[in-house]
């Protein structure tokens, strides 16, 4: 008769049993259940990580256990940032191109801010409807072929505006055209930093997304420039050539950690591999997700949330012109939306890796309601609108630095490309929030600009409590940290 002393380790916490007989120990690593066989006693201790609820969520959404970033995964950071500069911050910009081409080119057409406003809105749709193609396309290819496609397209759109002399030009060219090729460098973006980190993985993506912010700032004042200078077609053709040479970094910058185009072959035994074949597009789209109540749940607060997010960037110029100021006041209220937009993504990238993604997120969606109930509301003045400038572009697009990681927690890495692209797909109701807001303004009787600001305020508010509520379903708890 022996005596056997078994120590486990459970995460920092050991134990000791000790027993007579002949023992035979088996342990279920997802329980941290140990069981003896052959002797008169079963031993079971639970593993305190699997009483923590959020530790299915801490380890969802790491690729691996190697070095976050590195030299490499920062490169891809610049690399990804010069494609969202290029991409989504050209959108932000695009107000200023509409206003020249409505004063300088179509003048003499009485509904042309109207027609012209579906050249920026077809860029928006164009960028979110082009996920599941983008994730095709990558998958069977790579993303780097696909990057050169996306610019290519991208300075092609750009350099055929310049040649437009009806507006319907402009939906083929600017809207569909460049649309599309923003589209692959955007969600190239969004995916690939996103491999190269797990630990900092929030500030990553606000570095990445931030770009929009600096093209929100950068490109108004540039663009407007080169239209005064040079005219709108050498606007076009000098932006077209700008980007080519950005997003060419881009594309020496940018790389998969795990291209999932290519399969891992068997270990060579001395017998002929098979070849390895494309991806099939089951392989590629992981439909189950739609199933998951959790993603959908996320994606629903989501849609709520973003509704009202850029009704202040369409309609806060007009409303500092009503308030009796002048129009390039507005034109610095949308600077400083823009640069508070920019600060904001990368501060709370920082942020979401120390308290949590998900409870940054809900933090800041529920403050930007907070700034349209309590600033907007009483802003008729240059400081107080400047105030909710302010405020407002810090908070109030936390989602879009802040979605890739999420989802990713939520879905985990295997489905993460899938759902990412089902969340853009969804982005496009978030477009049209201008267009509802502008509806309801038009239906009611009541102060001019006060609907557009309920509407916001609403939406941020009850995405913000839906989030709260999805916080709780996933962790139990109000107070923890994912």
């Amino acid at each position: 008769m022996t005596t056997v002393t078994t120590e486990v380790d459970y995460g920092g916490s050991r134990s000791s049993i000790h027993d007579v007989g002949t023992i035979h120990l088996s342990v279920d690593q997802d329980t941290s259940t140990i069981s003896t066989v052959g002797a008169e006693t079963i031993i079971e201790k639970e593993s305190p990580i699997a009483d923590d609820p959020t530790s299915k969520w801490n380890k969802n959404d790491a690729y691996d256990s190697g070095p976050d970033g590195g030299l490499t995964g920062w490169l891809v950071v610049v690399g990804a940032f010069l494609g969202y500069f290029t991409s989504f911050g050209t959108e932000t910009a695009w107000g200023i191109l509409q206003e020249h081409f409505e004063r300088e080119v179509f003048s003499d057409i009485p509904d042309a801010q109207f027609q012209l406003s579906f050249a920026g809105t077809l860029i928006g749709l164009l960028v979110n409807l082009m996920g599941p193609l983008y994730q095709i396309l990558s998958a069977r290819y790579g993303v780097r072929p696909v990057l050169i496609l996306g610019l290519l397209i991208m300075v092609l759109g750009l350099m055929l505006a310049s040649f437009t002399t009806q507006i319907w030009h402009l939906y083929l060219t600017q809207g569909v055209l460049f649309g599309m090729g923003a589209a692959f460098l955007y969600m190239t973006a969004l995916m690939v930093p996103a491999q190269w980190f797990n630990r900092r993985r929030g500030f990553a993506m606000g570095c990445v997304t931030c770009g929009s912010g600096i093209g929100g700032v950068v490109l108004p004042f540039l663009m407007t420039e080169l239209n005064t200078r040079y005219g709108i077609a050498w606007t076009y053709r000098i932006l077209g050539f700008a980007y080519l040479g950005l997003n060419a970094i881009t594309f020496l910058l940018v790389k998969e950690k795990y291209p999932r185009h290519k399969k891992i072959k068997a270990v060579d035994d001395g017998e002929a591999q098979p070849a390895v074949s494309p991806p099939t597009l089951r392989e590629i789209f992981d439909f189950s997700i739609l199933k998951d109540p959790t993603f959908l749940w996320w994606m629903i607060a989501s849609i709520i949330s973003t509704l009202g997010c850029f009704t202040p960037y369409f309609f806060l110029p007009s409303y500092a012109t009503y308030n009796g100021l002048a129009s390039a006041d507005g034109t610095v209220f949308m600077a400083v939306l823009a640069g508070s937009n920019f600060v904001g993504r990368f501060g709370l990238g920082y942020i979401a890796d120390h308290i949590g993604r998900l409870n940054t997120h809900i933090i800041s969606t529920l403050l930007a309601a907070v700034s349209v109930f309590a600033i907007w509301t009483i802003a008729f003045d240059y400081n107080t609108i400047m105030a909710f400038a302010i405020v407002y572009g810090f908070f109030g697009t936390s989602y879009y630095a802040l979605m890739s990681p999420i989802t990713a927690t939520i879905v985990g890495i295997e489905k993460f490309p899938t759902a990412l692209s089902v969340m853009m797909l969804s982005n496009c109701i978030s477009i049209i929030g201008p267009n509802i807001a502008s509806a309801i303004e038009n239906s009611v009787a009541s102060e001019p600009y006060f609907s557009y600001k309920m509407f916001v305020g609403a939406c941020f508010g009850l995405g913000g409590l839906l989030l709260l509520g999805l916080k709780i379903k996933m962790t139990g708890k109000i107070f923890s940290r994912i």
